[in-house]
Protein backbone atom coordinates (compact mmCIF):
# COMPACT_ATOMS: atom_id res chain seq x y z
CA UNK A 1 0.00 0.00 0.00
CA UNK A 2 3.10 2.03 0.86
CA UNK A 3 4.43 1.33 -2.40
CA UNK A 4 1.40 2.70 -4.61
CA UNK A 5 1.13 5.93 -2.73
CA UNK A 6 4.95 6.40 -3.24
CA UNK A 7 4.62 5.31 -6.61
CA UNK A 8 1.73 8.12 -7.26
CA UNK A 9 3.45 10.67 -5.39
CA UNK A 10 6.44 10.28 -8.11
CA UNK A 11 4.09 9.94 -11.08
CA UNK A 12 2.62 13.17 -10.36
CA UNK A 13 6.16 15.21 -9.52
CA UNK A 14 7.62 13.75 -12.81
CA UNK A 15 4.26 14.64 -14.39
CA UNK A 16 4.48 18.33 -13.13
CA UNK A 17 7.76 19.19 -14.44
CA UNK A 18 7.34 17.10 -18.02
CA UNK A 19 4.40 19.25 -18.89
CA UNK A 20 5.26 22.48 -20.93
CA UNK A 21 6.28 21.01 -24.05
CA UNK A 22 5.29 17.43 -23.89
CA UNK A 23 1.26 18.09 -23.47
CA UNK A 24 -0.09 21.19 -23.95
CA UNK A 25 -4.39 21.43 -24.04
CA UNK A 26 -6.67 19.30 -22.10
CA UNK A 27 -9.42 20.53 -23.78
CA UNK A 28 -10.80 23.69 -25.25
CA UNK A 29 -13.87 24.54 -23.84
CA UNK A 30 -17.57 25.19 -25.49
CA UNK A 31 -18.15 28.57 -23.69
CA UNK A 32 -15.02 30.11 -25.45
CA UNK A 33 -17.23 31.34 -28.49
CA UNK A 34 -19.81 32.86 -25.93
CA UNK A 35 -17.53 34.13 -23.12
CA UNK A 36 -16.64 37.84 -23.50
CA UNK A 37 -13.86 37.58 -21.63
CA UNK A 38 -11.79 35.74 -24.02
CA UNK A 39 -10.75 36.79 -27.41
CA UNK A 40 -12.06 34.76 -30.52
CA UNK A 41 -9.63 32.48 -31.96
CA UNK A 42 -8.49 32.83 -35.74
CA UNK A 43 -7.80 30.26 -38.25
CA UNK A 44 -4.32 29.71 -37.51
CA UNK A 45 -5.05 29.38 -33.55
CA UNK A 46 -7.65 26.91 -34.47
CA UNK A 47 -5.02 25.01 -36.32
CA UNK A 48 -2.80 24.96 -34.02
CA UNK A 49 -5.33 23.80 -31.17
CA UNK A 50 -6.34 20.64 -33.67
CA UNK A 51 -2.85 19.54 -34.35
CA UNK A 52 -2.24 19.95 -30.22
CA UNK A 53 -5.24 18.29 -29.12
CA UNK A 54 -4.51 15.17 -31.19
CA UNK A 55 -0.91 15.15 -30.34
CA UNK A 56 0.20 17.31 -27.02
CA UNK A 57 3.70 15.66 -26.94
CA UNK A 58 4.57 17.35 -30.73
CA UNK A 59 7.57 19.89 -30.43
CA UNK A 60 6.82 23.38 -31.40
CA UNK A 61 8.98 22.93 -34.60
CA UNK A 62 6.74 20.40 -36.26
CA UNK A 63 3.85 22.44 -35.60
CA UNK A 64 4.91 25.35 -37.08
CA UNK A 65 5.94 23.52 -40.46
CA UNK A 66 2.77 22.06 -40.52
CA UNK A 67 1.30 25.50 -40.15
CA UNK A 68 3.81 27.46 -42.18
CA UNK A 69 4.60 29.83 -39.23
CA UNK A 70 7.91 29.95 -37.49
CA UNK A 71 8.63 28.11 -34.26
CA UNK A 72 8.65 32.08 -32.33
CA UNK A 73 4.98 32.78 -33.78
CA UNK A 74 3.80 29.27 -32.80
CA UNK A 75 5.30 29.96 -29.20
CA UNK A 76 3.58 33.36 -28.83
CA UNK A 77 0.52 32.08 -30.26
CA UNK A 78 0.27 28.78 -27.74
CA UNK A 79 1.43 31.61 -24.79
CA UNK A 80 -1.79 33.87 -26.23
CA UNK A 81 -4.00 30.94 -26.11
CA UNK A 82 -2.96 29.84 -22.89
CA UNK A 83 -3.54 33.66 -21.25
CA UNK A 84 -6.74 33.89 -22.79
CA UNK A 85 -8.35 30.46 -21.42
CA UNK A 86 -8.63 28.26 -24.41
CA UNK A 87 -6.00 26.40 -23.72
CA UNK A 88 -7.00 25.13 -19.95
CA UNK A 89 -4.42 22.97 -18.82
CA UNK A 90 -1.25 20.60 -19.78
CA UNK A 91 -0.14 17.41 -18.12
CA UNK A 92 -0.71 13.58 -18.95
CA UNK A 93 -3.26 11.33 -19.15
CA UNK A 94 -2.69 8.67 -16.32
CA UNK A 95 -4.21 5.30 -16.77
CA UNK A 96 -6.23 4.75 -13.55
CA UNK A 97 -5.80 0.66 -13.97
CA UNK A 98 -2.17 1.23 -13.91
CA UNK A 99 -2.39 2.82 -10.28
CA UNK A 100 -4.70 -0.06 -8.76
CA UNK A 101 -7.72 1.85 -9.60
CA UNK A 102 -9.82 -0.27 -11.48
CA UNK A 103 -13.44 0.77 -10.44
CA UNK A 104 -14.67 4.16 -12.64
CA UNK A 105 -17.55 5.19 -11.06
CA UNK A 106 -20.19 8.32 -11.55
CA UNK A 107 -21.86 9.36 -8.48
CA UNK A 108 -25.35 11.72 -8.72
CA UNK A 109 -25.46 13.52 -5.64
CA UNK A 110 -28.53 15.48 -4.14
CA UNK A 111 -28.70 17.78 -1.96
CA UNK A 112 -31.27 19.49 0.59
CA UNK A 113 -30.34 22.34 -1.18
CA UNK A 114 -29.07 23.67 -4.22
CA UNK A 115 -27.38 26.47 -2.43
CA UNK A 116 -24.98 24.03 -0.32
CA UNK A 117 -23.25 23.57 -3.79
CA UNK A 118 -19.98 25.07 -2.40
CA UNK A 119 -19.57 23.84 0.75
CA UNK A 120 -20.03 20.68 -0.16
CA UNK A 121 -17.73 20.81 -2.94
CA UNK A 122 -15.34 21.87 -0.47
CA UNK A 123 -15.49 18.71 1.20
CA UNK A 124 -15.40 16.44 -2.23
CA UNK A 125 -12.26 18.09 -2.97
CA UNK A 126 -10.66 16.62 -0.10
CA UNK A 127 -11.38 13.21 -1.43
CA UNK A 128 -8.73 12.25 -3.66
CA UNK A 129 -10.30 9.66 -5.39
CA UNK A 130 -13.00 12.08 -7.03
CA UNK A 131 -11.59 13.69 -10.29
CA UNK A 132 -14.53 15.58 -11.41
CA UNK A 133 -17.43 17.30 -10.48
CA UNK A 134 -20.19 18.99 -12.34
CA UNK A 135 -22.84 21.35 -10.86
CA UNK A 136 -25.97 19.55 -13.17
CA UNK A 137 -29.57 20.47 -13.76
CA UNK A 138 -31.68 17.34 -13.68
CA UNK A 139 -32.23 14.31 -11.21
CA UNK A 140 -28.96 15.53 -9.53
CA UNK A 141 -27.41 18.20 -7.98
CA UNK A 142 -23.91 17.36 -8.66
CA UNK A 143 -22.27 14.57 -10.93
CA UNK A 144 -19.42 12.76 -9.51
CA UNK A 145 -16.74 10.93 -11.51
CA UNK A 146 -14.71 8.73 -9.10
CA UNK A 147 -11.95 5.78 -9.18
CA UNK A 148 -11.92 3.28 -6.41
CA UNK A 149 -9.46 0.01 -6.17
CA UNK A 150 -12.11 -2.34 -6.13
CA UNK A 151 -16.08 -2.26 -4.93
CA UNK A 152 -15.10 -2.70 -1.19
CA UNK A 153 -13.71 0.35 -1.70
CA UNK A 154 -16.09 2.65 -3.59
CA UNK A 155 -18.74 1.24 -0.63
CA UNK A 156 -16.76 3.03 1.79
CA UNK A 157 -15.96 5.98 0.03
CA UNK A 158 -20.15 5.89 -0.41
CA UNK A 159 -21.28 4.60 3.03
CA UNK A 160 -18.45 7.02 5.23
CA UNK A 161 -17.27 9.83 3.13
CA UNK A 162 -20.22 10.94 0.63
CA UNK A 163 -22.77 9.99 2.42
CA UNK A 164 -21.56 11.76 5.76
CA UNK A 165 -21.09 15.25 4.10
CA UNK A 166 -23.68 17.63 5.30
CA UNK A 167 -26.19 18.51 3.20
CA UNK A 168 -26.29 15.63 0.98
CA UNK A 169 -29.68 13.85 0.77
CA UNK A 170 -29.02 10.39 -1.16
CA UNK A 171 -26.67 9.09 -3.79
CA UNK A 172 -27.35 6.99 -7.21
CA UNK A 173 -24.28 5.24 -8.13
CA UNK A 174 -23.31 4.11 -11.35
CA UNK A 175 -20.10 2.04 -12.24
CA UNK A 176 -18.56 1.97 -16.14
CA UNK A 177 -18.19 -1.35 -17.53
CA UNK A 178 -16.22 0.22 -20.15
CA UNK A 179 -14.82 3.88 -21.46
CA UNK A 180 -15.62 3.77 -25.11
CA UNK A 181 -15.07 7.17 -26.55
CA UNK A 182 -12.51 9.77 -24.72
CA UNK A 183 -11.81 12.69 -27.23
CA UNK A 184 -11.61 16.32 -27.20
CA UNK A 185 -14.26 18.79 -29.00
CA UNK A 186 -13.56 18.83 -32.17
CA UNK A 187 -11.85 21.60 -33.99
CA UNK A 188 -12.61 23.04 -37.50
CA UNK A 189 -10.63 25.86 -39.11
CA UNK A 190 -13.25 27.10 -40.49
CA UNK A 191 -14.00 30.78 -38.70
Amino acid sequence: MHFVYHFVACSIIIIYFCSYQLSIFNYVTNQLYQSKEMEKVDRLDKKILSILSQNARMPFKDVAAQCGVSRAAIHQRVQHLIENGAITGSGFDVNPKSLGYTTCTYIGLNLERGSMYKKVVERLSAIPEVVECHFTTGPYTILLKLYARDNEQLMDLLNNQLQGIPGVVSTETLISLEQSIKREIPITEEL
